[in-house]
């Protein structure tokens, strides 16, 4: 199995704990306060690795253009979770999960516009399930 695999399979377990644990501590706290402290604990998390595996220096090394991005993509990362909070605080959890993880159609599409990445129809298919399963999983 690719690592790349493994790794992705993770995230998906993470995701689905992240969803249970935040609803659970948006209990009686606002969603962007809930959201902040959030962001400190994994701030405080991801600069402990980088410190531990020495690679702060390495920061020398990263251009204008990955700063852009990266920074691109720290502004859509906290928009995401501003709304996925206020979302989780008053919606179930699976329901709200199926459709922030439609980011995924979104992605693809965007990634076929943007970065050129085939549509197959491989990709189409699976594109229409990922649809289908969401429409049904907040279909009243």
């Amino acid at each position: 199995m690719p690592s790349w695999i493994l790794f992705a399979l993770l995230s998906a377990i993470f995701a689905a704990l992240t969803a249970l644990f935040a609803k659970a501590g948006l209990k009686d706290v606002n969603a962007d306060l809930a959201t902040a402290i959030r962001t400190v604990f994994i701030l405080v998390i991801t600069w402990g690795i980088v410190l531990y595996k020495g690679l702060v220096t390495q920061i020398q090394s990263i251009s204008k253009f990955n700063w852009l991005f990266l920074g691109l993509s720290a502004l859509a990362t906290g928009l995401s979770w501003l709304f996925y909070y206020r979302a989780l605080q008053s919606g179930k959890a699976g329901e709200v999960s199926v459709v922030d993880k439609g980011s995924l159609l979104f992605t693809i599409l965007l990634a076929f516009i943007f970065l050129k990445e085939p549509l197959t129809p491989r990709v189409l298919i699976a594109s229409g399930l990922m649809l289908a399963g969401m429409l049904v999983m907040v279909w009243r």
